[in-house]
């Protein structure tokens, strides 16, 4: 293991995150897991043969006291972080002329300043110890922008950048950074997506048969599984790459936007979600 036994990742009560957390502890990392309801000490999950664990933490990637506390946990318990894998997050639908502020800034709350409160947290740590892994998981709709999913788009397009900038900061400090994005994949993701309050009566013809597209296809999308793997891996690579696209045919889509016209690229998303 390059980085250390360690893990702090947010968002594992499910989807992703939870497998995710399985694997590494099947490895033999110390996981500390974390979402908004649960119990401080509680293992969920552990490994006797690679004495690995899952235990779960409290958190509410929202709050900056919350941040502190979860992160003074693990530090009082194991006295390092090796890896931070920030995964907690969810979706918003709706049209964005029906998307209030308050909805949006919910949306880039957790997804994006989640992340940066978790970063802002943990790399003084990780700058001590002269080493340190974080890996953001951000999604193809952060290369593709989703039409009725435009605040999760932007939240995902935000931790691109975010993550290219940090891996810059971070370098000379022996502090590596990566952005993992999935495609469509079958977790509770799909039935825990949040609609803007107009999104019932919209006035967008096209808004219900996208988000219908959206829900089918996340249905039988990828297992987590490709995903919590790809993330497995990078725990072993002394340079990890800044981004990884998970799965052959997103990795393809995301090598032709990089040489399809703007145009073709648009008609294609709008033929795929209308």
């Amino acid at each position: 293991m390059e980085y250390g036994r360690v893990v702090l990742l947010t968002g594992a009560s499910s989807g992703i995150g939870k497998i995710t957390s399985e694997k590494l502890a099947d490895l033999g990392l110390r996981v500390y897991g974390t979402s908004r309801r649960a119990n401080n000490g509680n293992i969920v999950y552990s490994n006797e043969a690679s004495q690995g664990f899952v235990e779960m933490v409290q958190l509410d990637v929202c709050s900056d006291q919350s941040v502190k506390d979860a992160v003074s946990y693990v530090m009082e318990k194991e006295g390092c972080i090796n890896v931070l894998i920030n995964n907690a997050g969810f979706g918003l639908a709706g049209a964005i002329e029906e998307t209030t502020a308050e909805e949006a800034m919910a949306q880039l709350n957790t997804n994006f300043f989640g992340t940066h409160r978790m970063c802002r947290e943990v790399l003084p740590i990780m700058r001590k110890q002269k080493k340190g892994l974080i890996i953001n998981i951000g999604s193809v709709a952060g290369i593709f922008s989703i039409p009725y999913q435009s605040m999760y788009s932007a939240s995902k397009f935000a931790l691109e950048a975010y993550t290219e900038a940090l891996r810059i900061e971070v370098r000379d400090f022996g502090i590596k950074a990566v952005i993992v994005e999935p495609g469509d994949t079958r977790t509770s993701f799909t039935e825990n997506r949040q609609y803007t309050a107009e999104s019932e009566n919209t006035v967008y013809p096209n808004s219900k048969k996208s988000i219908h597209k959206m829900i089918k296809d996340e249905k039988s999308g990828d297992n987590p599984i490709e995903t919590a793997q790809t993330i497995c891996k990078l725990l072993y690579k002394k340079n990890p790459p800044v981004r990884v696209t998970v799965g052959p045919v997103y990795k393809l889509f995301v090598q032709l936007k990089r040489v399809f016209p703007n145009r073709l690229t648009e008609y294609i998303i709008r033929r795929m979600y209308s």
